[in-house]
């Protein structure tokens, strides 16, 4: 008997007559490997992001999370193995990489604004220079997302008249003014006063309600625990674990993860 009338005979006919549609991942990650000389930072790493979802990944400090996130959008180079962004291979070709990058927005721990420029000049430089929108265009946008994270009266100040938290709700504003697809977050509370963080998580959690893809390294728990769809759990260059939060936090798979969740949590 053929494949075909096996699935007729089982009565699902209408799956093999029409063939379901797989939405292509927002990231794609098959036998990544990073090497810095001796060091391997990222080893064999695998990882599928659907659109959508919010990650959190975490682990110990030198565990690969950082550079996993910065490879995503060509900061670093992977050395070996496949990535691809919303079904854009990102290999050595200059146009796949632009392609990536104006998809993918970046919050850095130390916010990278340009202190010459206002906080309204910072979010319209990307837009105007790689999107070729108009001065006016660009401003109306800024302003917009700088509403969004609840500083547009800061708009005409200088990053170093900022607190460290206003400074990364501008960062995040900047990012969104290139409306990415991906929002990229490499720990953007660790550089912060404890009483900054709760309002960059705040503006976090507001922008993970809309729906866009996100990958945030961070050792904020309370953040993973409430917004994170999938907790991804790295150490020694490795995904160990990968995990819904509540499945993550209260029946963690491996050792290492247990130990971690012991350090940071108590």
């Amino acid at each position: 008997m053929s494949e075909m009338s096996m699935n007729t005979a089982g009565g699902v006919e209408g799956a093999t007559a029409q063939p379901q549609l797989r939405e292509v991942p927002a990231v794609r990650m098959e036998a990544v490997y990073k090497h810095y000389g001796d060091f391997t930072a990222l080893n064999e790493v695998d990882l599928k992001v659907a659109k959508g979802e919010k990650i959190v990944v975490c682990g110990p400090s030198g565990s690969g999370k950082s550079t996993l996130i910065r490879c995503i959008n060509h900061i670093e180079k992977h050395d070996e193995g496949l990535i691809y962004v919303n079904g854009i291979e990102l290999d050595n070709q200059r146009k796949n990489i632009d392609a990536v990058r104006r998809d993918t927005g970046m919050v850095f721990q130390s916010f990278n604004l340009f202190p010459h420029m206002t906080v309204l000049e910072n979010c319209t430089l990307a837009p105007m220079t790689a999107n070729g929108m108009s001065e006016a265009e660009a401003k109306d946008l800024a302003m917009h997302f700088l509403t969004k994270v609840r500083i547009p009266d800061q708009a005409e100040k200088f990053p170093g008249q900022l607190s460290g938290g206003q400074q990364q709700r501008v960062a995040i504003a900047r990012a969104l003014c290139m409306r990415p697809k991906i929002m990229l977050f490499d720990e953007p509370t660790s550089a912060l006063d404890p009483e900054m963080v709760k309002e960059v998580l705040e503006t976090m959690k507001k922008l993970a309600e809309e729906g866009i893809t996100m990958l945030c390294v961070t050792h904020e728990m309370g953040f993973a625990r409430e917004v994170a769809d999938r907790i991804v759990f790295m150490n020694e260059g490795k995904v160990v674990e990968q995990a819904a939060p509540q499945e993550f936090f209260s029946n963690p798979k491996s050792e290492r993860a247990r130990t971690f969740l012991d350090q940071i949590i108590h």
